[in-house]
């Protein structure tokens, strides 16, 4: 067996020059972990992920979940609604600002 590199992830590449370790965690645990248990479907975890990330206010962690999402099954529709839905449990601010960006991701 022949040790290969790691290959060098999303969290590497955006803040690995700043923060390795915080970019490793992010890596290995979340996503090479947490995201690959299968008691939640991954298209599950995007609708949770996107929901948490609206409620928090998280514009920019929202941008890169709303294209994971889409990649993992959600629509453009089911996203909206999603976040429609949102407005009355998280606030109509965080659900303008979460609709604001997705009609950004959706037009790119």
């Amino acid at each position: 067996m022949t040790d290969q590199p790691k290959q060098v992830g999303g969290g590497r590449r955006s803040i690995g020059d700043v923060a390795p370790k915080l970019a490793a965690l992010t890596d290995d645990v979340l996503f090479e972990d947490v995201w690959v248990r299968t008691q939640l479907a991954a298209r599950d975890r995007s609708l949770i992920t996107v929901a948490a990330l609206v409620a928090g206010g998280d514009a920019d962690q929202l941008r890169f979940h709303l294209r994971r999402a889409m990649e993992n099954g959600l629509t453009e529709t089911e996203l909206i609604e999603a976040i429609t839905h949102l407005a009355f449990y998280a606030g109509w601010p965080k659900a303008m600002t979460g609709i604001s960006v997705a009609g950004q991701v959706f037009s790119d």
